[in-house]
């Protein structure tokens, strides 16, 4: 079984053990959950430490912990404690994330925010400062001890943990292992754990695990659609007939772009590890941190390319449909319609090239406009990809849209090209329009003009001189004028 989180007791929940049934019959305090921040100041050789901390509640459920640039996460403990004060019950709960520091400075903790319980619980964040390693020494106190260790006047011997063989392994999978160039595989590297395994085992680290998992499991040859696994949930599987948790870890769907083998190289993934006290007891430390890396196999996928074909190169893979619809089929010349090819299924949504149109003098069409919309899930890419067209006829008569709109692809299931033809009949009726098309294209007398201008070429400089003399001129005029008007 997985342990998501580890189970550390203090001292003090186990002096409590006593009272908490007689907490059954006392009123209790009012129930509320927080976050708490750790200390400002640590050793670098110390721990840091971010709590959710319920109290005269439990914690149920949670998100996970923040992931702070400068501190690596060594996983979480609980604990929790019950008091009687004047006859009022008060408990609390403690989640506890450790951190350790990766070295000496300040350390910046931005706001975040943790669902608990199905209610979002805020922090203001706050900064760390890490100093130099701190001298630490174990305390005589009798509040630094446990209070049963002592009880028969001597201290108990050191406890022994054994390591137990854990039932789990990390495996890299391809749902194909041979595909055609541009057909998609589904690639999943999941973690999985017998439901008979004894060993305790938690996920360490696993934000920054990841970031470095994926830089190489994607192949540089292919077109990636991630399927973005944004918690990491358990699922029972059979594998051989034997029961199995699995948690996936990364799921993509890659499309080839060439014929070149893809291969995947061998990943690691380490994992906390618990030893188990050898003889546990009801009270003190039962089990010790280790840990574990698990590797998963490397793997290579064939890509064999596609039967020869003059549109080889530029026709999608997989397996469509075709999904149109119209406005109207009975119209006027001169009258728009609209029109909608909708291809859909399962394959590389996003390399869908529009359809061929083949010319048609007695239809205008202008080009789409285009909407995609792709689905991930349950390990299959699937979606669609719509172009809306707009047309109009200038001919009456009767038109099979089938000998305008037709999309040639390859076929995964039938192994072979296959067409997606429009079904749609248009009824034209009216004038012809031809006409009106010769007439609206006409430029007029203006530019019959060119045939009998002077095409002489001229000197910007003549055109200088005819500006000047014709300014001289209106300054004559003008000066004549006002000599006149004034002489009067």
């Amino acid at each position: 079984m997985v342990v998501n989180e580890g189970f550390m007791v203090g001292g003090l929940i186990r002096c409590s053990l006593t009272v908490m049934l007689m907490g059954l019959m006392i009123p209790v305090f009012a129930q509320g959950v927080k976050i708490q921040l750790g200390p400002s100041k640590i050793g670098e050789n110390q721990a840091y430490t971010i709590s959710i901390v319920a109290s005269n509640s439990s914690v149920k459920n949670y998100d996970k912990f923040p992931d702070i640039k400068g501190l690596r996460k060594r996983g979480t403990s609980s604990s929790s404690s019950t008091n009687i004060v004047n006859g009022r019950v008060s408990s609390t709960q403690s989640i506890i994330m450790t951190y350790t520091p990766e070295k000496q400075g300040t350390i910046v903790i931005p706001p975040f925010q943790i669902e608990v319980n199905g209610k979002i619980v805020r922090s203001a964040g706050g900064k760390l400062t890490v100093g130099p390693p701190v001298q630490q020494r174990r305390s005589n106190s009798i509040f630094d001890r446990d209070p049963f260790e002592d009880f028969f006047g001597r201290r108990s011997a050191p406890k022994e943990f054994i390591d137990i063989k854990e039932d789990a392994f990390l495996a890299l999978t391809t749902d194909k292992k041979e595909v055609y160039l541009g057909e998609g595989f589904t690639s999943t590297l999941a973690f999985y754990v017998a439901e008979a395994n004894r060993a305790p085992l938690q996920f360490y680290d696993l934000g920054r695990q990841l970031g470095d998992i994926l830089k190489v499991i994607k192949p540089s040859n292919c077109w990636e659609e991630n399927f973005n696994i944004e918690k990491i949930n358990g699922r029972h599987v059979d594998i051989n007939g034997k029961g199995y948790t699995q948690y996936k870890l990364y799921q993509g769907e890659f499309y080839p772009f060439n014929t070149e083998p893809i291969n995947f190289p061998a990943i690691d993934l380490e994992m906390m590890k618990y030893k188990v006290a050898k003889n546990p007891t009801f009270f003190g430390q039962n089990r010790k941190e280790s840990f574990k890396t698990f590797h998963s196999k490397s793997l290579t996928v064939k890509v064999k390319d596609l039967p020869p074909h003059p549109l080889k190169d530029q026709v999608a893979v997989g397996h469509f449909r075709l999904n149109e619809k119209i406005n109207k089929t009975t119209l006027k010349t001169g009258e728009s319609f609209s029109y909608e090819f909708n291809i859909f299924g399962e394959g590389n949504i996003a390399s869908i090239a529009p359809p061929k149109i083949n010319d048609n003098p007695d239809i205008e069409f202008y080009p789409p406009n285009t909407q995609q919309n792709i689905k991930r899930s349950d390990g299959h890419v699937t979606g669609s990809k719509t172009f809306y067209y707009y047309g109009i006829p200038n001919e009456p008569g009767k038109y099979d849209l089938g000998n305008n709109f037709n999309w040639i692809y390859f076929n995964t299931q039938k192994d072979n090209y296959d067409t997606l033809r429009s079904n749609v009949v248009l009824t034209v009726t009216g004038k012809s329009r031809k006409n009106e098309s010769i007439i609206a294209n006409d430029l007029g007398e203006f530019y019959n003009l060119i045939e009998v201008e002077d095409n002489t070429l001229r000197s910007p400089h003549d055109w200088k001189m005819i500006r000047l003399l014709a300014n001289a001129f209106i300054i004559i005029v003008a000066g004549a004028s006002f000599y006149i008007i004034f002489k009067k």
